[in-house]
This record gives structure tokens, C-alpha cells and sequence, in this order.
């Protein structure tokens, strides 16, 4: 007699014996013993969760010799039959293979004849979405309207590619992953029966492999038992199924997080040098450094991630120390990059480049650390200013300034302190250059916009009446600097500064071999736009370049 797997010889026979799919289990229990099951059942999930078995159980439940019951028998003649797969009642089609509309219209004009010997004609289809849309369609009538002797049950990996007309016709249950921890005592029962000798820690590692399907974790285990030789270690488990260790893992995060380049790339030549997949460490590493983010946020930890104690323990010291922000930097380049993995000739220089470019990522500062930072260096200037008086936090003396809510008619009025300016004074000996720096380091000081506007022009020409100020500049900074508010605060400004009322006169310097082209149009256009005049005052700016797209 030919072996047979632990998959199938440790199938479950009830629905007690179900791991961890007890919504399901539970809502069939009940329906069963109210006489409400539904004639058409869709069973979706991941693979390996207990689709097909739960549909198996549930028709022996209903064509038990006891039944309907929820505990079938599994010695009466149809239970043995559907355990054997030989039911004469029971029939399990194969939804790939049996897709075409004339194989639906065979099913179509056989549920008209009576059971052998059992209560229910059952079908069970599987990977139901295979079917042709004319076989679906060719169902629906069947589907919605089954004599009272016919139940259909469904499974699928894939519910989404069946059609909504089928969906409505169906009771729907999904069956979840199930969890390491779940699959991990499933096998350790398994091997205490099989007499097999592997550590629960090796369990651990097979269970977190299977990706939450039962059927491979079994197929697995089968593997791993096969070659046992006394007890099974961690490495004997990792050289039996190529499995990546989780050491090395976690030493790449620990020297990513540290900044060691060559750790980094010893740990990943150490990988490569042992065969493994470097796409499936690639899946690894973006699986781990999302977990670091999740326990870095320390908020339900446990259910987000599905990992045994000891590891989560490793990952919280791990990450002690590291901003939340700098990991979720992390996990956009991994993300980012897959492709270059996926498509690159390669792989393990691809994945060199991304772990470098990494380690490369400048932590991201928290932004409400920013903002306290930002308030510190705000009390620092505010103190080298002068006039700052130590018994109050601000300074001692005001500066006009062009709030975002003044009105045209107050910003008229602004004025600026003469104690300061007073300070500012200049000798009558001194060039106009001099002279001209010091008018310049006022108006800066209280008003940056205008200053801005002045820092292409010279002072042409001093009076004891006016002074003459030439814009080397284009015909935006000669706006700004004439526009009525500009020009009234200016004159104020110069007032203070020698003492006398003085007129000002605004020139344009003249310019050679100016090109008329529309380029030159095009920016001359947009300097001049009122919108960029207000959007300069407003956020106390300065137009570096015009760029014409």
C-alpha cells in the first residue's frame, strides 16, 4: 500500500477536529441542527485552510445514517464512501478541468434522478471560479431553483472572479489564516504520534514558512520527518528545506539600523553563498522592516503581527532607540525598489545597491521635535537683537511689520521705531556706498520684502532734498518699489535715517542689447502679474528665476 501523507492521513473528520476555522464550524453546527442549511454553500480562503475537508464533513453531517447531524458518524456507509472519496451520492468535480458548458449541462439533467441510498445528492466544486462564464450561466436556473434532493457547495481561492448572479445564490464562508502558533501545536500532536523527535522551536520555523495553509505546513513536516535522524534541530529543519534563517534577518536590520556597510554586505554574501532565493530574502526583509514599524509604534503588537514572543522581543530592542519615521523611510525604498528585484539580471548586486542606498537615509527628525527646535532658534535671535530685555520673553522694542490680515489703509501707516534708527547714523564725510549699506541694513532689518527689491540698485545721487536710487533690475523690482505702500514706507524710512524729509526718486538703469524675443515677454508677463507681487510681500520672498515650460 502506497504511503500516505500527513496531509491526508491527519484530515480532519469532524468538525471538532477543524483548526481554527470555528466561525464556520459553529455557524454550520447551528444551521444543521435548526434544519437551515442553505442549498448552495461558497467556501473562499487561501489554500490550505480547510475548504474541501469542511465541505466533506458537512456532506457527511448531512447524509449520515444519524443525520442531519452535526457529529457524523464516520462508520455508517456514507460516511465510510465520502471518507474513501467513493460515494455514490457525493460527487467532488474539479472545477479546471470540468469548466466547459456542455460538462454543466450534463450535472444540469443528472440532479433529476433521486440519491442511491443516501438523503442528498451532493456536488462539490472545486476552484469553482475556473468555470467558463457559459458554464456559470448555464448553472444559474439549476442554482437558484435545486430540486429538494440537491445541495451544491463551492470552494474557491479566488471569490472575486466569480460572478455576482452565482455569489447571490450562494451562503458565503470565508476562512481565515491560520496563525503560527495554531499550526505549530497541530504538528507537535502530529509528530508525538508519528514518533518524530523536532524541536518546538523548528515547528515554529515550519509553521511561519507554510504562510498560514495547514496543507503546507503538513507537506513540510512530511518532508522534514522523511529525513530525520534522531531529534531535528533548527539547522538540520534549515539545510532539510532551504529555509532562510531568521539570524540573518535580523542581523541585517541590526547593521542597516547601525549604519555597518560591511556587515550589511557580509551577512547578505553569507546568504547568497548558501543558495538561497535572494528575491524570497528580498520578501523577507520588507515583511521584517514592516513588523520593526509596527513594534516601534508599540500598538497592538500582538495582532498585527503573527511572530513567536521571542522574536517580537528582539525586534523591541532592535528599535529601542530608532524614530518610528526613519523606519517608515525604510520601508518606502524596499517598496519602492521591488521591481528593480523582481525584473534585474542581478539580484544580489541590485540588492546591495538598495541596502547601501539605505543606510544612506538620513534619520527624519519627528516633526513635533521640528517645531520645538524651530521655537528655540526663534528665542535665540530674539535675544541677539538689540534691545532684548532679559526680564520679559520678547523684545523690548517693536518692529513694523506687514501682517497677512492688514488692510492697504493700515499698511499706510506703518511705521518704524526711531529708537533703532536712531543708532543708525552715518557722517556726512562718508561715500555714498557706505552711506548706502547702512540705509540698506535698516530697511532690512524691518522690512525684508523691500529690501529684497532693493538689493539691485545703488544710490545714484545724495541731495540735502531727495536721493536718487538707480534699480539695476527688470521692471517687477521697479514696480514693487514704487507701488504707493512701498514707496510711503520707504520715505518714512529715509525720514528717520538723516533727519530731514527727503524726496526719493525711483530710475531703471538702462540695458544693452535687450532681446525681444518671447521668452523674455513671457517672463516680463509674469513679474508683473499682480498675483506674484502679492505673493512676494505676503511671504517676504524673492523671485530667484523665471522658467518658461
Amino acid at each position: 500500500m502506497s504511503y500516505l501523507v500527513l496531509a491526508r492521513k491527519y484530515r480532519p473528520q469532524t468538525f471538532d477536529q477543524v483548526i481554527k476555522q470555528d466561525h464556520i464550524t459553529r455557524t454550520l453546527t447551528n444551521a444543521i441542527l435548526s434544519g437551515r442549511v442553505a442549498h448552495a454553500i461558497l467556501f473562499s480562503g487561501p489554500r490550505g485552510t480547510g475548504k474541501t475537508t469542511v465541505a466533506r464533513i458537512l456532506a457527511k453531517s448531512m447524509n449520515c445514517k444519524e443525520g442531519p447531524t452535526p457529529t457524523p458518524c464516520n462508520v455508517c456507509r456514507s460516511c465510510m464512501e465520502i471518507t474513501t472519496g467513493s460515494a455514490a451520492d457525493v460527487f467532488e468535480i474539479d472545477g479546471a478541468s470540468n469548466n466547459s458548458v456542455d460538462q454543466i449541462r450534463e450535472l444540469r439533467e443528472n440532479i433529476k434522478y433521486m440519491p442511491a441510498h443516501s438523503l442528498y445528492k451532493i456536488y462539490i466544486i472545486d476552484e469553482v471560479h475556473m468555470l467558463s462564464i457559459a458554464a456559470f450561466n448555464a448553472l444559474l436556473k439549476t442554482l437558484e431553483e435545486p430540486p429538494p434532493h440537491i445541495m451544491f457547495i463551492f470552494a474557491t481561492t479566488e471569490p472575486h472572479k466569480i460572478p455576482v448572479t452565482i455569489l447571490s445564490r450562494c451562503q458565503r464562508h470565508d476562512f481565515n489564516r491560520i496563525g503560527i502558533e495554531s499550526i505549530a501545536g497541530h504538528m507537535e500532536t502530529i509528530c508525538a504520534k508519528e514518533g518524530a523527535d523536532i524541536t518546538t522551536d523548528s515547528l515554529r520555523m515550519i509553521a511561519n514558512e507554510a504562510g498560514g495553509s495547514m496543507r503546507d505546513a503538513l507537506s513540510l513536516l512530511d518532508q522534514v520527518i522523511s529525513c530525520a535522524k534522531g531529534t531535528m534541530t533548527r539547522e538540520s529543519v534549515l539545510d532539510i528545506l532551504g529555509i532562510i534563517d531568521r539570524k540573518f534577518i535580523f542581523d541585517i536590520s541590526g547593521a542597516v539600523l547601525r549604519g555597518d556597510v560591511p556587515q550589511v554586505l557580509d551577512v547578505l554574501d553569507e546568504i547568497y553563498s548558501r543558495g538561497h532565493e535572494i528575491r524570497k530574502l528580498y520578501a523577507d526583509l520588507i515583511e521584517h522592516f514592516r513588523n520593526l514599524l509596527i513594534v516601534s509604534m508599540g500598538k497592538k503588537i500582538d495582532k498585527l503581527i503573527d511572530l513567536p514572543a521571542h522574536e517580537i522581543e528582539l525586534m523591541q530592542d532592535q528599535v529601542k532607540d530608532i524614530p518610528a519615521a526613519f523606519l517608515k523611510q525604510i520601508v518606502n525604498i524596499l517598496f519602492r525598489e521591488e521591481a528593480t528585484i523582481k525584473f534585474s539580471s542581478h539580484p544580489k548586486l541590485a540588492l546591495e545597491i538598495i541596502l547601501i542606498q539605505m543606510l544612506h537615509v538620513k534619520p527624519a527628525l519627528p516633526i513635533d521635535k521640528l517645531i520645538e527646535k524651530l521655537d528655540n532658534l526663534q528665542k535665540n535671535i530674539l535675544k541677539i537683537r538689540p534691545g532684548y530685555s532679559d526680564q520679559e520673553d520678547k523684545p523690548a522694542l517693536e518692529y513694523s511689520t506687514i501682517d497677512l490680515q492688514e488692510t492697504e489703509n493700515e499698511v499706510k501707516d506703518s511705521t518704524i521705531s526711531t529708537e533703532y534708527v536712531a543708532d543708525q547714523t552715518f557722517d556726512q564725510e562718508e561715500d555714498i556706498e557706505s552711506i548706502w549699506k547702512k540705509f540698506n541694513d535698516v530697511i532690512s532689518e524691518s522690512q525684508p520684502s523691500l529690501a529684497a527689491n532693493l538689493t539691485k540698485g545703488v544710490l545714484k545721487k545724495l541731495t540735502e532734498k531727495s536721493m536718487e536710487i538707480e534699480i539695476n533690475g527688470n521692471a517687477f523690482n521697479i514696480n514693487m518699489i514704487q507701488r504707493e505702500k512701498n514707496l510711503s514706507i520707504l520715505k518714512k524710512i529715509c525720514s528717520d535715517f538723516f533727519g530731514r524729509k527727503m524726496d526719493i526718486i525711483i530710475t531703471a538703469k538702462k540695458k544693452r542689447n535687450i532681446k525681444n524675443s518671447l521668452d523674455n515677454r513671457l517672463k516680463q508677463a509674469a513679474l508683473d502679474h499682480p498675483l506674484v507681487s502679492d505673493a512676494i510681500e505676503i511671504f517676504n520672498g524673492e523671485v530667484v528665476d523665471v522658467k518658461i515650460l
